[in-house]
């Protein structure tokens, strides 16, 4: 079968070379381990310290019975305990003090002891006596993942830990990032009393003797708040696949006086097609009672097209029982095909397992389920509105599989409730005037240059859409989501102040396009000046004569573009359920979002398009619209009711990344979908043909879409540099609004964005639509390496030069314009993303390749990438070298953050986030920042990434059944 992928797809495929090299060897190889009990990632770095490498070839042997099961970025082999990789094509050029990162999948029993014998092209590496220390292992051994606690419970926590190349000094135990005790002395344990019932992440952290860490898998328990006799069931609901199988786990609440037989039956009237294959009895013991046993749940295949449910009830006598429902994934007809609507079952699963870590108490996404993550978010457990679109995407699909669409309604209602701010978030809304929205203050390249003073003599224009949102909707309000929350409360702000609410509104970039998340100071959303400085956070950003208590809130406009494209999604698979009314609520609400999503098309103060200075014409009406997707827009206002003002703006920097062409067809031309704002059908459909418009100015001559343009250069309307390009009066920019680092350097966004083209034109065979892909999707598959064992490299860093020509109307073609790439990776959510350009592209252009690639990025990823938590693949996270990086606050500022960490010029992004230092994965990256040790690797599972490649999955099998 492979054989015969890659033939179809000859020439686009770049094949393994394998040539030993002749030049002197001298090397260092770094193993690190992520090890979760039978199963483990290795991180190999291969380090020339001699001569010029044109390949190499890496030798090591295993001490015990580890099997190599997959890898990525080489050739692995394996001969009994011999392993060897051969390089890529893309990575046998190393020079002297050049380094490479592989890597593997393996499974093993017993022990897992680090190999000492590496050597490259048959010459040992470091130094033969004296290699590079290397980190314990260690590992959780109890409690059990999803085991089940009564209040005031005992936990029992121990752990497994050894040390390659020295002795292991100690194991601390952690709850999240507490702290909870540690043991110097093998067997390594704790014994955690008094626990209150909650959810709880548990993990153990190895210190070796040469200071090296390791922190464990964390395991996910659950205190219950009363002493009973009940069964546990974990998840409580579970997605089974017609044809397949999945499982849940049994465990008992408390320890039994003797043996307790548990038995598991299907309630009456529930689906014929799913039974209990296996688990059906377990037995307990006094001894193993929290030790979760495997009930497996079978769907048979069956040729209708409808997919019902059952009730599972595990009980014994004497004990509360437990019960899990059970829903049929049918994989007929439109829903497609067994194999990858089972793999999305099993990742779905994955996904809502609350042992997982995917979701916080309240039902919200996290950013990812691992807390130390330094990105967009600052902190893996905030979250964004990117999380909520993909979660009401990823139950649109479910309830495509499954004919059941609660699971998408309660998603819109979850984000309303958290991420939507409601009439309480925004007191002074009724004071807004759209004649005059908002006061300017200018943007600025240097952090240096913040605050920025309000300008109230630069004119502003009207809010042309404002009063016919409030005749729609009876209200001021703005229905949109707010980009950030702090979900866990970690930064202390609370809720408008309070201190303690969660999930919390907080804000962080507000000082121009150097500002990095390395160089951000967070705020709340509501500031009342309880934390901060004397003025709150709010003199930092923008300079003033006085200041008033206030709310401010701003959207990210591809992430409720994407919720409204999720919705289309709901309602048009329940349409052809024939349950469209079950979700006609929540799609009616997706229009509403619309309504308000159109002050993303507005310049930042409503000031006429192609503006070039400060004294440019305010806009009157339509004349200020780009009819783009912009980078944001952002309302706000003052707490105090009784003498009260709002504000509103949009942005003028538009990134070809935001633009979503499939919804603004949607809002457009599915009635469900059209919003009730006087003008917005008419908006969203000259929004469509402009969208499309964008892409085709920004394509480059290879095929890759360039960055953005501004209507105000350098963000405070200054003339564009002379022999600018535009596009309707807007100056072309490479890197619209961020530059550290460039915001179009990312080949995600290209993923992403093309994605939604690659939608409209499935949906409506839209011809510009298909002259863009014609030419991305060539591009992106010449550009695509794919090998036989199913390891890939994608685009990664790309780099523009040139310019396109300005913009006079179609056809339009850009023979100066060039993209190149300046190194390739193998992310998991961005190839998920991917997957779905080709596969959409290739349903309704019937190109047998794009199909091919498309289905090969996705066997790939499920061959070679899947562990416990779903699917990931390791990286190296050089750029926390910035984590004591300073952080600019001005001369003479200071403030207190609300945990108490001190605010002033000395302040470093660590410095006022002190919290890090608790996190069990600090260690690694401390010993970065003090220069002994390695740049730290991690396994993260960012929900938008998980729900990626399960989505991608489903519709792979619903497209090409």
């Amino acid at each position: 079968m492979w054989a015969a992928l890659v033939s179809l797809v000859a020439g686009l495929f770049t094949m393994l070379a394998s040539v030993p090299a002749s030049a002197a060897v001298a090397c260092n190889v770094d193993y690190t381990l992520n090890d979760w009990g039978s199963g483990f990632t290795a991180a190999v770095k291969i380090t020339n310290n001699g001569d010029a490498w044109s390949s190499w070839r890496l030798t090591f042997s295993f001490a015990g019975n580890q099997r190599v099961t997959s890898g990525w970025s080489a050739t692995w082999s394996q001969s009994g305990a011999n392993v060897t990789a051969t390089n890529a094509n893309w990575n046998g050029n190393l020079g002297n003090g050049q380094s490479t990162e592989i890597g593997f999948q393996g499974t093993y029993s017993g022990s897992n002891a680090k190999p000492t014998n590496f050597a490259i092209n048959g010459t040992s590496c470091n130094g033969g006596t004296n290699p590079t220390p290397q980190p314990p292992t260690v590992s959780l051994t109890s409690p059990s993942a999803g085991a089940t606690f009564s209040a005031p419970a005992t936990i029992a926590m121990a752990a497994s830990a050894s040390d390659t190349d020295g002795t292991v000094s100690k194991v601390d135990f952690y709850q999240g990032s507490t702290l909870l005790g540690t043991d110097t002395t093998a067997p390594y344990t704790y014994t955690w009393a008094n626990v209150a019932a909650g959810s709880y992440s548990l993990t153990a952290r190895a210190t070796d003797n040469s200071g090296l860490t390791t922190t464990s898998s964390p395991v996910g328990v659950t205190v219950s708040g009363t002493q009973t006799s009940s069964i546990v069931a974990n998840p409580t609901t579970l997605l089974v696949s017609e044809g397949g199988s999945a499982t849940y786990s049994v465990s008992l609440s408390r320890a039994p006086s003797s043996n307790v037989t548990v038995t598991t039956t299907k309630a009456s009237g529930g689906d014929a097609d799913l039974t209990v294959s296996s688990g059906g009895s377990l037995t307990f013991t006094p001894s193993n009672w929290s030790t979760p046993q495997t009930v497996r749940i079978a769907a048979a295949e069956d040729s209708d097209e409808t997919a019902g449910s059952a009730t599972f009830t595990s009980a014994a006598s004497g004990w509360t029982s437990a019960s899990v429902v059970a829903t049929e994934a049918d994989n007929d007809g439109s829903s497609g095909g067994n194999e990858y609507i089972q793999r999305f079952t099993t990742l779905y699963n994955k996904i809502k397992d609350p042992a997982n870590g995917y979701y916080s108490p309240q039902g919200v996404p996290y950013h990812s389920v691992e807390t130390l993550l330094v990105e967009a978010p600052d902190q893996g457990h905030e979250t964004t509105s990117e999380a909520f679109s993909y979660m009401l995407w990823l139950e649109a699909v479910y309830g495509q599989v499954t004919g059941t669409w609660t699971r998408f309604n309660d998603a819109w209602a979850t984000m309303e409730k958290y991420i939507i701010p409601g009439s309480a978030d925004q007191p002074t809304a009724s004071f807004y005037d759209a004649s005059k929205p908002a006061t300017y203050a200018g943007e600025w390249d240097d952090i240096k240059q913040y605050p920025s003073k309000l300008d109230s003599g630069v004119s502003v224009g009207r809010d042309p859409i404002a009063s016919e949102l409030q005749s729609a909707y009876g209200t001021k309000e703005v229905y949109g989501m707010h980009w950030l929350l702090d979900v866990d409360n970690v930064y202390g702000f609370g809720r408008c102040g309070d201190g303690t609410t969660k999930p919390a509104y907080i804000n962080t970039y507000q000082r121009g396009p150097e500002e990095s998340v390395f160089e951000t100071i967070p705020q709340p959303s509501c500031d009342t000046m309880k934390f901060g400085g004397k003025n709150g956070y709010l003199d930092l950003f923008t300079g003033d004569q006085s200041y008033a208590k206030q709310w401010k809130y701003t959207n990210a406009p591809d992430a409720d573009a994407r919720a409204i494209q999720a919705a289309y999604w709901a309602h048009t698979w329940a349409t052809a359920q024939g349950k469209a009314s079950q979700v006609s609520a929540s799609v009616a609400k997706a229009a509403k979002m619309g309504d308000y999503l159109r002050y993303a098309m507005y310049d930042k103060y409503f000031k006429k398009q192609g503006c070039t200075s400060t004294s440019c014409a305010a806009g009157t009406g339509k004349d200020s619209a780009a009819y783009l997707l912009s980078w944001y827009y952002a309302w706000g206002g003052a707490t105090d009711t009784s003498a009260g003002w709002a504000w509103r703006i949009g942005s003028s920097h538009n990134h070809m990344g935001y633009q979503n062409p499939l919804a603004a067809w949607a809002l457009s031309n599915v009635d469900a979908l059209k919003p009730k704002g006087a003008t917005a059908v008419t908006d969203w459909s000259t929004s469509l043909t402009r969208q499309l418009e964008f892409y085709t100015w920004l394509q480059s001559a290879e095929g890759a879409i360039a960055g953005g343009a501004t209507n105000s250069w350098q963000g405070h309307y200054a003339a564009p540099p002379s022999g600018s390009p535009t596009f309707y009066g807007m100056a072309y920019d490479w890197q619209p609004v961020y530059h550290d680092p460039p915001s179009n350097q990312w080949f995600g966004f290209q993923a992403w964005s093309l994605e939604r083209v690659a939608e409209l034109y499935d949906v409506t065979g839209n011809a510009q639509a298909k002259a863009i892909l014609d030419k991305w999707v060539a591009w992106a598959m010449a550009n695509t390496t794919i090998n036989s064992d199913g390891t890939y490299q994608i685009p990664s860093t790309l780099k523009w030069t040139g310019q396109p020509t300005t913009f006079a109307g179609l056809p339009h073609s850009n023979a100066n314009l060039h993209v190149s790439i300046a190194d390739y990776t193998t992310d998991i959510g961005v190839a998920g993303s991917y997957a779905k350009v080709l596969m959409y592209y290739a349903h309704r252009a019937n190109n047998t390749q794009a199909k091919n690639m498309a289905k090969a990025l996705l066997d790939g990823i499920w061959a070679n990438n899947q562990d416990a938590k779903g699917v990931s693949t390791p990286e190296t996270k050089a750029d926390y070298n910035r984590l004591d990086d300073p952080i600019y606050i001005p001369s003479g500022w200071t403030g207190t953050m609300p945990n108490g960490d001190a605010m002033n010029s000395n302040s470093t992004f660590i410095s006022i986030r002190s919290w890090y230092k608790n996190d069990p994965d600090w260690p690694k990256v401390q010993a970065y920042l003090d220069g002994t040790g390695p740049a730290p690797t991690f396994n993260y599972h960012r929900y938008w990434a998980q729900a990626d490649v399960a989505i991608a999955l489903a519709e792979y099998g619903r497209l090409f059944p």
